[in-house]
């Protein structure tokens, strides 16, 4: 049998002022982007002629500009989770406009079932295929999971886009598994190693649930990472240097551990150093994202097998992929969200935790998320799901941004995403703060000789001697916000003095 063919129009006449939306994809990867382009020009429609319109906006990650960047202009987006990288949704959020719950993103899936968040009216998924089944739409997902699986079988009713800029033979990278609801009789999740597969290769969708499928040709929505500069690749290198030492002292078996980076320039250099690094073994990726890089050295053989949610590549690098399909179907799998971000699988796995900071502390606190304590930069994705359960949690951040006006390092976080009691190892272009095994004050040095600008470093040294009292973790409450306080009156943290904050 044949579904129904509807436009991109007719698709987004559907959707109603104050609906629940889930959406396909990972990223930018993976979103139903015809369809949201649609509803967005609706939304505005709707809005000049006086009519009220929003809806609820459940992802697996961040989306496009076609989803959450077009949506927030129009002002159409009422509630949002888990996670938003884009500049217009932030804006938008900035100013009060959207209910957003930064989230974790390997609890979404199961917190949708569990029904926090009330019905799903609409399912809206990107496939590059499917089998039309009378009872059944077997759909293949294109270059993401998500939390697609899940929000398929809760949703009231589903549209399907099939964009045939994907290939057919994206089936061949997923593997869909939905674990049963918490309880006494819910089984391991069993995977022992990255390259484990234990469910389908597509999402099974009951036909009836279909209310149409539209056809497009779209494009990913592709972000462009700037190439490493010379603080990226030598917090790279350090990143490097850090692990092969762990190696020799027995830390790390000889034979390494999964590895999880993030998204950025920042990852991308972390992982040229590792596969550049003649100390660090061929080795596997568990992650939530694979990138250019991850995919070029998976092709030259350092990394052997990758496991993740999203292929958040460049359109020239999904085309390799696909070229080389036969290849990556035996070393690639894309998972589901609650199965790539698994407390359960990344600590059975021992996966090497390694992430992007905005700042840390001088305690080991750590921030991805807010500026300034109160302005949205981005969520905190799966950053938390990896660095609680990883074999080793490791943050990354250039010591300074805007020039030297702003300190990643600083004597207390602004909001904190990351406690110090989960983060090992601090990593800036400067050098390695290693905090495993040591108190509040040993951190507090290691971080200040070893992370901060030599720029900062005597303020932070002066915060530490001269204005925090004595206790287990000193701090003053009058001066340690003052680096930011600072930013936000003068422009530059270095111009801190802390003289100003004494009583």
């Amino acid at each position: 049998m044949a579904y129904k063919r509807i436009t991109v129009e007719e698709a987004a006449s559907l959707i109603n002022d104050g609906d629940m939306l889930g959406v396909s994809g990972f990223t930018p990867s993976g979103n139903p982007k015809g369809f949201f382009r649609a509803l967005s020009r609706r939304a505005v429609q709707l809005h000049e002629g006086s009519q009220p319109f929003q809806v609820g906006l459940i992802t697996g990650a961040s989306t496009c500009q076609s989803v959450e960047g077009d949506l927030a202009k129009a002002q159409a987006i009422k509630f949002r989770a888990p996670f938003a990288t884009n500049k217009d949704f932030r804006i938008h959020t900035n100013l009060g406009e959207i209910d957003y719950e930064d989230m974790h993103l390997g609890h979404m899936a199961e917190r949708l079932r569990h029904g926090f968040y009330g019905e799903l009216d609409w399912a809206i998924v990107e496939v590059s295929d499917m089998v039309e089944g009378q009872d059944i739409c077997k759909a293949y997902l294109t270059s993401a999971g998500g939390i697609t699986a899940t929000v398929v079988r809760l949703a009231k009713r589903v549209i399907i886009e099939h964009n045939t800029f994907h290939s057919p033979d994206s089936r061949l990278l997923h593997d869909t598994f939905e674990p049963t609801d918490c309880g006494y009789g819910r089984m391991p999740i069993p995977i022992l190693t990255p390259k484990d597969r234990v469910g389908d290769n597509f999402i099974a969708i009951e036909a009836w649930k279909i209310a149409g499928v539209i056809e497009t040709n779209i494009p990913e929505e592709a972000r462009s990472f700037n190439e490493p500069d010379e603080a990226t690749t030598q917090i790279g290198q350090n990143v490097a240097e850090l692990l092969a030492n762990d190696i020799l002292l027995g830390r790390i078996p000889k034979t390494f551990l999964p590895v999880q980076s993030g998204v950025g320039a920042t990852g991308n250099a972390v992982f040229k150093s590792l596969a550049a690094s003649k100390l660090i073994p061929r080795f596997h990726v568990y992650s939530e994202v694979v990138q250019d890089a991850a995919i070029h050295y998976m092709l030259e053989g350092k990394i052997i097998d990758a496991s993740a949610t999203a292929m958040t590549v460049s359109n020239d690098h999904l085309k390799m992929v696909y070229d080389n399909i036969d290849y990556f179907a035996k070393h690639l799998t894309l998972r589901q969200s609650e199965i790539a971000n698994s407390p359960e699988i990344i600590r059975r796995l021992g996966v090497i935790a390694l992430n992007t900071a905005l700042e840390c502390d001088i305690y080991g606190n750590e921030n991805s998320s807010h500026v300034c304590g109160s302005t949205l930069m981005n969520g905190i994705g799966g950053s938390c799901d990896y660095e609680r359960n990883g074999f080793i949690s490791i943050f990354t951040t250039p010591s300074t941004a805007k020039g030297g006006a702003i300190s990643a390092i600083v004597p207390m976080c602004c909001h904190v995403d990351s406690t110090e009691h989960d983060v090992d190892v601090i990593v800036t272009e400067q050098g390695i703060a290693d905090l495993r095994g040591k108190g509040p004050l040993r951190r507090a040095e290691e971080i200040i000789e070893h992370c901060a600008h030599p720029e900062y470093r005597p303020l932070l040294r002066d915060y530490l001697k001269h204005i925090a009292p004595r206790g287990h973790e000193p701090q003053s409450m009058r001066a340690a916000l003052a680096f930011h306080d600072t930013f936000l009156r003068k422009g530059d943290m270095r111009l801190t003095d802390f003289s100003e904050y004494t009583v």
